[in-house]
């Protein structure tokens, strides 16, 4: 597992990624059109407060690792294809991440039901700190989500 920043020839791959249907689910975050996707990214790539890296497997583009300010909390994220899920490599290059961000507290919103990504944060350090309602591609409804931080040492 190796971080690299991101080269815009990674983009279809986050792009095929985003549209998996269980991945959307499990995020309780929609898919987005490519034309919305690309918008979507050339602002996160714009943006100077974010670190944004590619995770790379066996030399394939896995999934990406971001952190950027929201609202004055640093937050990250992560989104990894599901042909790479349960293996070990969120927990290997979010802990790889953090090595790069020096700013602590770092803030993390999982779907609480994702045990998969609540269970790579917790690995990684991070504690629950509340659970509250979070976006849904449904309008008007909201899936539960838990706000973990990474303190401090």
């Amino acid at each position: 597992m190796v971080l690299r920043p991101v080269a815009s020839a990674d983009l279809p791959v986050f792009f095929e990624h985003q549209r998996d249907p269980e991945a959307t689910r499990m995020a309780a975050f929609p898919s987005r059109d490519h034309e919305a996707f690309l918008a979507h990214w050339k602002r996160t790539l714009d943006r100077p407060d974010a670190v944004i890296r590619t995770i790379l497997c066996d030399g394939a583009i896995a999934g990406n690792v971001l952190s950027w300010v929201d609202g004055g909390d640093r937050l990250v994220g992560y989104w990894l294809g599901r042909e790479y899920w349960g293996r070990g490599i969120a927990t290997r290059a979010l802990s790889a991440f953090l090595g790069l961000l020096q700013t602590r507290p770092l803030y993390a919103h999982a779907a609480r039901h994702n045990a998969g990504s609540l269970r790579v944060l917790e690995k990684c350090g991070f504690r629950f700190v509340e659970e509250r309602p979070g976006p849904s591609d449904v309008p008007g409804v909201t899936v539960p989500e838990h706000v973990m931080i990474l303190e401090p040492e």
